[in-house]
């Protein structure tokens, strides 16, 4: 199963994302709760979280430690404005997939999917490498 938590306060904003992913034949969970994300990571309900800078009045520079802890496989795509560089590079060394700049344009949706896509082939091909180990 291939399970997508878009996690996102905006309303909108995580209606538009939704919309994007609708007939990929994901799994897709919303939420705007850092509840319903770590429920959805802990049942292993989904592999690649979509996560706003700030979520629930978090900053993603806390959530994203945590959520590595629950499952360090887990795929995350940071959805964001421009942030400040050491930011990212702390992101980053805490294992973010990807960071996309907030999809506004048609081109910013493209990229979006191919991000979400390109995180679900590296996830199996990781599962693959594992499963041949043993």
């Amino acid at each position: 199963m291939d399970g997508l938590i878009i996690a996102e306060e905006n309303l909108e904003s995580r209606k538009r994302m939704a919309d994007l992913f609708i007939d990929s034949g994901y799994t897709i969970m919303v939420t705007s709760t850092i509840g319903g994300v770590l429920y959805g990571v802990f049942k292993h309900a989904a592999q690649v979280v979509l996560l706003s800078e700030t979520f629930d009045e978090l900053k993603a520079t806390s959530l994203v430690p945590l959520l590595k802890k629950c499952d360090r496989n887990l795929a995350i795509v940071l959805i964001s404005a421009e942030p400040p560089l050491a930011l990212m590079r702390r992101l980053r060394g805490e294992g973010i997939f990807y960071h996309c700049l907030t999809p506004r344009r048609a081109e910013d949706r493209d990229e979006l999917r191919q991000v979400v896509r390109c995180a679900f082939e590296a996830l199996m091909r990781k599962k693959c490498i594992l499963n041949h180990r043993n």
